[in-house]
Order: C-alpha cells, then structure tokens, then sequence
C-alpha cells in the first residue's frame, strides 16, 4: 500500500489479496484509528504473486526491510544490532564485533544482540580464557618479539611461533562452542589436555590449563540449570503497555539458560499479540546466526505452519518446532520470559520519560538563556575538519526535541576552498544547505528522500567556532532572507561559551545544566560526524596514493580493484587468481599487486 510520492505504507500478504485489500475500504468496518489513518493515505496498490506460502513470508520480510513502512510492526532503531565475528576465514582468526549482515564469506558470526556494551564485556572476559588476535600483523611465527598483549596473557603470540595454526584455530574453534553455549566438549577435551601434560612433567602447560578451566567454572556456574533434557530452545515472551512492546528472548542450549536480551518493537499500537509474535519471530530468525529445535511461544501465532517449514529449512539437522506449553517447566519458563519482559518495558517506559523531562528541561533553558523567540525543537549544528587544509569536510547534525535524528545528518566535501579557511568552508557549507531551503520551499513539490533533511529550516542554528564563524553565520542566513526567521548562535571550543548576533557578551550556560549539556552534545556530535568524514576521505586518498605507486596499475585498473574488493586490506588479502580475475589485471599486473601489498605491510609491522 503506497501514499503519496509512492511512499510504502504498509506490506501485507494474504492468500486472497482481493477480500484482505476490500475489507480495508468497507464502510461497515469497525478500524481502530490507525488503520483508518493508512486507508487515508494510500493512494495507490501493487501486488506480488507468489507460488507458495513460504516465497510470500520471505518476500513480505524483504520489502519490510527495505522499505520500513511506518503502518508494519519492526524492530525500533533496527539500523544495525552487533554481531560478534569470528574471522574464521583467515589462517588466525580475529573476534571482533560488527554492525553490518552476515555474508557468505566463511566467517563465523554469533547474534545479533542489542547491549554493544554487554558484547564488548563478554569478549573482555572471553579473551583471558581464549586469548585471540587483535592485531593486523602477517602471522609468519618468525618475528623477532611479541607485543604488549603477550606479555599479559591476552594474546598467544603466534607471531613469534609460540603456537602453531592448527593449536590456535583449536582454541578459536572452543571460543566459538562457547559462545553458543557447548561448554561440556570443551572443558571435557582441556581437562584430558591438562592430565596428559601433568603426566609428561609439562606442569607449565598443565598450570595454564588448570587457570583456563578454573575461568571457564566460573562462566558456566552462572548459566541456569532448567531442565533436564539437554535440548536447545528459545523462549520468546510479550509485554504491552499502550503503544510499546517488548519482547524478551532466554536462549536455552542444552538445557542451560545461557543468556537472555530483549527487543522493542513499534507500528504495534492496534496489532494483536499473535500478530506481533508472528512478526518478531519472522524478523528475528531471519538475521539470527542459530535456530534451535524448539521455540516456546505464550500463544498460537498467525502463518504458524509456513513459518515452521521455513525454519525448519534453516535448521541443517532436524526440523524446529513452535510450540505452546500449558502446563510444566516449559510454561514456568514462558511465565519468568514475560515477567522479565513486562520489568523490561517498566523500567526503558521510565527511563524515557525521564529522559523527555530532561530534554524537555534542556530545551526550555536555551529558549530562556538565549532568548529564543520559540523552543528550539530543530536544532541544527555545523562544523568543519580538515587536515593542514586538505580533505576539507564538513558536517550537519539535526537535533529534534532534544533528541539526534541522524537520518536528517548530511556530510559535505568542500568544493572551492583550497588550504585551511574554516571561515570560506562554513560560508560554503551555510550556502548549499540553505540554498537547498529555499529551493525546495519554491517547488512546492515532495522532494527526493535525499533532500528530506534540508526541507525543514531549524529554529536554532549553532556553528562550532567563536565571533567570526557567528559572522559567517549570520551573513549567509541574511543573504537568503532569513535572519528574521531563524536563530544562530555560535559555541567557542575553549571556553564553552555562546556567541549571539548583536551581543558583545557571550552567554555562559551553568556547567551543570541540561542546557549546557545538550549543547555541549550537538557541537560533539558535528565534531565527530565531520571528523568520521573527514577520515574516510583521507583513507580513499591514502589507499589511491599506495595503489599509484604500484608499477603497472593505473587509473582504470585502480578503479576495477576497489570497485571489486571495497578496501586495501580486501585487495591485500585477495589471491593471486582472485587478483588476475578482477577486469583489466593480468599476471603480471596482479603479482606486482601482490608484492608491493605484502612488502609495505610487513615494513609497516
């Protein structure tokens, strides 16, 4: 269902698309106020068919993915959850986390969770059982020393061959059945390891395995003992309070209760709770790197059948089920899910609307303090980076009531300023956005998606910078006849303080206050958003100069290998065959590729 400009609105499927769409517009429907605010909407309806139930879920999960229409239930801030990576694909596999999907490259990947910080914790712990790599050395096992983390018993220095590839694949291999919950066939192998090494008189050895099982005993004493039956299942549970709903998941694996997270959802407000399971579940398993043989549901949900055929092809080793208890353990379990969920959803309910009266607070202070015309509820910030004048950028954050909305945050690449002039880059920066204002007020037309952010003009610009960059400021929104309309201000770095147009004293805000704190927050974000920029562009400029020098590669050939591999580090750790396969490479042109890649890499280790 589209609105205007084509914009989806809603993805549903239905087994007959004619009686599903006709019910939205019979008269005699009794909609709740939702559903008549999409049927007010839609101005227009495409269909797809598809041969079988289980190609329409997968379709309608796609689209709603793509698409994120505002009227479907979707996981809230789904831009990207943390998985834990293991590079299982290299001779020494690194861990690290990542943001971005699972590909088919050989790695191994673990989620996804929704506490980045609770992932950066368990690996902290994890490294001093399983002390992995970090660093982007070649591993040849022949240098001369090891580094720091060798020394403090987090790292195993297969740099200096202190242990081999298959030892260190070995220990990976055990993070990885750890981090699914499979610590039995792991301690049980290093406790035969520590005998054997005792017996041979290794007792340095047998001293490590002893300290790397009492780490482990200590883990594993705090997983839950839930059953008896050493069988894998998730518990999926729902809590509701007016608009918001919080799923929480336990993951069951063999019959320990390994962990737990919680999802929030939104487009729930007029949804049954079957729907919003049926929809989680779909969402869910569709990015999750495990799918058990069992998942425990509070109630029968909508496509039950088709979702667990789908899951079941999923499952490599045997078909899952979704089931419902009634009675017994798997009902406790299903009853502590909820319990935990409706706690869950209390306690983020409270902590925003605590968050909303500190915002809100914040918000009153700048009108006050600055002598705002309105509330500031669109706050826009401008800052610039750069390097000795080089790779000039430049960024804008928008802040709305209080809060980031970086789906409106905008980078620019500075196009007629040569050498370190932070005033011409900011008037440049100023113009485009606002001549952007202007243009889309005088179309009187829905505007691109990209343009959506300029649309709207703030009711506070700040600039990072003193009196000068106010000057700046203050020139340009005159220049396009808005001075009277939009308020500027101008935040010094050193003495956190504001400048206002036509005020010889600047205004210091309390150090303490949520004003100065949100402030201090806009302009660090601006800081940081350019500065993320400015940083891509020098690394571009940096992997072209390394390609430039190599004999044989120009300019058509330097585009073919970054179009082909995305990064250096791909095109270092790319093949020979892998190289010579990329358009326009030949033999020769790839080995000088290789050779140059693999020198300055080892020069730099």
């Amino acid at each position: 269902m589209k609105g205007a400009d084509d914009k989806v609105l809603y993805v549903g499927k239905a087994a007959n698309i004619r009686t599903r769409v006709r019910s939205y517009f019979q008269n005699s429907s009794n909609h709740s106020p939702r559903t008549r605010e999409l049927v007010r909407k839609i101005v227009d309806i495409d269909w797809i068919i598809q041969s079988s139930d289980l190609e329409s879920l997968l379709l309608e999960y796609n689209l709603i993915n793509r698409y994120k229409p505002k009227y479907n239930v979707r996981w809230k801030d789904d831009k990207g959850y943390p998985y834990i990576k293991v590079h299982w694909g290299d001779r020494y596999p690194k861990v690290t986390v990542t943001r971005k999907s699972m590909d088919n490259s050989g790695h191994r990947y673990f989620g996804p969770y929704t506490n980045i910080w609770a992932v950066h914790q368990s690996l902290s712990l994890l490294r001093k059982i399983f002390p992995y790599l970090t660093c982007d050395r070649v591993i040849t096992g022949n240098d001369d020393r090891a580094c720091l983390y060798w020394d403090i018993k987090l790292c195993n220095a297969p740099c200096i061959g202190n242990t081999s590839e298959e030892d260190y694949r070995l220990m990976i291999d055990d993070l990885c059945s750890f981090l699914q919950g499979r610590t039995e066939s792991v301690v049980k192998r290093l406790r035969n390891e520590m005998r054997s090494a005792s017996k041979q008189q290794r007792y340095e050895t047998a001293a490590e395995l002893r300290d790397q099982l009492q780490a482990i005993d200590k883990v594993v004493a705090k997983q839950q003992v839930i059953g008896t039956h050493k069988t894998d299942m998730d518990v999926i549970s729902l809590a509701r309070k007016k608009n918001d709903a919080c799923v929480q998941v336990f993951f069951v694996r063999l019959g320990k209760l390994i962990g737990r997270d919680y999802y929030l959802l939104e487009g729930t407000a007029d949804e049954n709770n079957a729907s919003i399971l049926s929809t989680f579940v779909k969402q869910f398993y569709h990015v999750s790197t495990f799918i058990p043989t069992e998942i425990l549901l509070p109630e029968q949900i909508t496509d039950s059948p088709t979702i667990e055929k789908w899951l079941s092809s999923l499952h490599s080793k045997s078909k899952t089920k979704l089931v419902v208890p009634q009675r017994g353990a798997k009902h406790k379990l299903i009853l502590m899910a909820t319990e935990n969920a409706s706690t869950t959803l209390d306690a983020v309910r409270s902590q925003w609307h605590l968050d909303t009266q500190k915002q809100e607070a914040a918000l009153a202070e700048l009108k006050s303090s600055l002598k705002l015309p309105k509330t500031p509820n669109r706050i826009e910030c401008f800052d610039i980076s750069h390097t000795q004048g080089e790779q000039i950028t430049g960024s804008m954050v928008v802040f709305h009531q209080g809060t980031p909305d970086k789906s409106h945050y905008r980078r620019f690449t500075i196009r007629t300023i040569n050498g370190p002039d932070d005033y011409a880059s900011m008037k440049e920066v100023l113009v485009r956005r606002f001549r952007r204002l202007l243009s889309h007020q005088e179309t009187k037309r829905t505007q691109p998606k990209s343009t959506e952010s300029f649309a709207k003009a703030p009711d506070l610009l700040l600039v990072d910078g003193g009196k000068g960059h106010l000057s700046i400021a203050l020139n340009v929104l005159q220049e396009f006849g808005l001075a009277s309309t939009i308020s500027v201000a101008a935040i010094s770095k050193q003495k956190e303080e504001l400048h206002l147009p036509q005020q010889k004293l600047s205004v210091k805000l309390n150090a303490r206050s949520s004003g100065m704190f949100l402030v201090q927050r806009i302009r660090d974000e601006a800081h940081r958003f350019a500065l993320q920029h400015h940083r891509r562009l020098r690394g571009k400029s940096s992997i072209t100069s390394q390609l430039e020098s190599i004999p044989g590669i120009g300019p058509k050939r330097r585009k073919s290998l970054l179009r082909h591999f995305g990064s250096l580090e791909q095109i270092r750790k790319a093949s020979l065959a892998e190289l010579i396969g990329v358009n326009g490479m030949t033999t020769q042109s790839a080995q000088s590729v290789k050779d140059e890649l693999l020198y300055t890499r080892a020069n730099k280790s």
